[in-house]
């Protein structure tokens, strides 16, 4: 059985890395990667990490591009490497342009899709934005459907998805984040690199890691966030805050010309993988609007302060791990100092077992695509 894995931003890349890995232990399986190159210089990155050996290459982006050029640029490419390829399964993840790209060639072409963290709804088709389409609508026309947790499985059940084609397996983010922990445990070079790289931290008493690049967060909820952040540094010297600058340039601006001048906040570039998970795993708690960073924070026993309205990924708030609290400028600073000065708060939220899956999400995925071909 041939299978193509098809990924474009650094997102997915990690979670269809384990997936990838899995696949390449059975015989009777034929793994085919394509790149699509939607996060290109980010992506690399994960790809080396993981060591994935790519089959196919698109590179989809260009300057100024919109959605509709990018998608129109995406279904012409990926139906060329489908005719090529001809597989009998394709695999996607998530909710990415690329995503929603795949599946639709995919299925146009008569191939058979699997949806690989399907199900995610926040119940709003504009946030987040145009992933809530995306997600949606390559559920119409996937075949099978790999959902993270009941609830998801529940949301497809309720659109109408045979039951029978969907499997509930964990978030397979987890099982990447629980690999590269791994590497960062037993390769003692790349141990003693990372503490060098980040030797500026020692001087703080604890680090906060903060990431915002959704687009729902541009223009004036950007400026909130900024204005939030750069209130907490000034009343917390003692703490810094790092935060890795997204290379979308209606980040870049905002947040460079805001907080590049403020001492005990860190501005650095888009960090490798193993980088990042160093930070998450030595961090006091994260502010984040990421989707990923939801699901990983848990397994190291960080809070996580999400700065957005609605989440796809409520099973975290419920469980107590994640604080959902929009982008008010008064209201991110109000929560980051209960996590800095509520002890009681804080070890609450850090004891609480990751809810997003227990690392056997590729496993899971990968027994069952065996079970379809016998």
């Amino acid at each position: 059985m041939k299978i193509l894995s098809i990924f474009g931003t650094r997102p997915e890349a990690i979670k269809m890395a384990p997936v990838i890995k899995s696949i390449e232990k059975h015989s009777s399986l034929t793994s085919i990667v394509c790149s699509t190159g939607q996060h290109l210089e980010m992506l690399n990155q994960v790809i080396d990490f993981f060591n994935i050996h790519l089959d196919y290459e698109i590179n989809a982006m260009s300057k100024n591009q919109t959605l509709n050029d990018l998608t129109l640029n995406l279904l012409e490419n990926i139906q060329k490497i489908l005719a090529k390829a001809k597989p009998d399964l394709v695999l996607v993840h998530g909710d990415t342009t690329t995503t929603f790209a795949a599946a639709y060639s995919s299925f146009l072409s008569g191939i058979k899709v699997g949806h690989i963290e399907a199900g995610l709804r926040s119940g709003n088709i504009k946030s987040p934005w145009p992933e809530e389409a995306n997600r949606k609508l390559t559920s119409v026309i996937s075949e099978y459907h790999f959902a993270p947790s009941l609830r998801a499985k529940n949301h497809l059940i309720k659109e109408g998805v045979n039951k029978k084609k969907i499997l509930i397996t964990g978030n397979t983010v987890v099982d990447a984040l629980l690999m590269a922990e791994k590497t960062l445990n037993t390769d003692l070079n790349l141990s003693i690199n990372l503490q060098k790289k980040f030797n500026y931290l020692k001087k703080y008493k604890k680090f906060i890691l903060v990431t915002v690049h959704r687009r729902e967060s541009f223009g004036d909820n950007l400026l909130n966030i900024c204005e939030a952040l750069a209130n907490i540094a000034h009343f917390n010297h003692e703490i810094a805050l790092v935060i890795p600058v997204h290379l979308n340039p209606n980040v870049r601006k905002v947040i460079f010309t805001n907080l590049n001048e403020i001492e005990n906040i860190f501005l650095v570039e888009p960090l490798n993988y193993s980088s990042f998970i160093y930070l998450m795993k030595n961090c006091y708690f994260l502010l984040t609007d990421s989707g990923g960073i939801q699901e990983e924070a848990p397994s190291f026993s960080k809070p996580v302060i999400v700065l957005r309205d609605v989440t796809e990924r409520p099973e975290g708030v419920e469980a107590g791990c994640l604080e959902l609290i929009g982008t008010n400028k008064d209201t991110i600073f109000l929560k980051a100092q209960e996590l800095i000065n509520d002890k009681h708060k804080y070890k609450k939220m850090t004891n609480i077992v990751n809810p997003y899956g227990d690392g056997n999400a590729s496993k899971k995925i990968v027994e069952f695509i065996l079970k379809i071909q016998s």
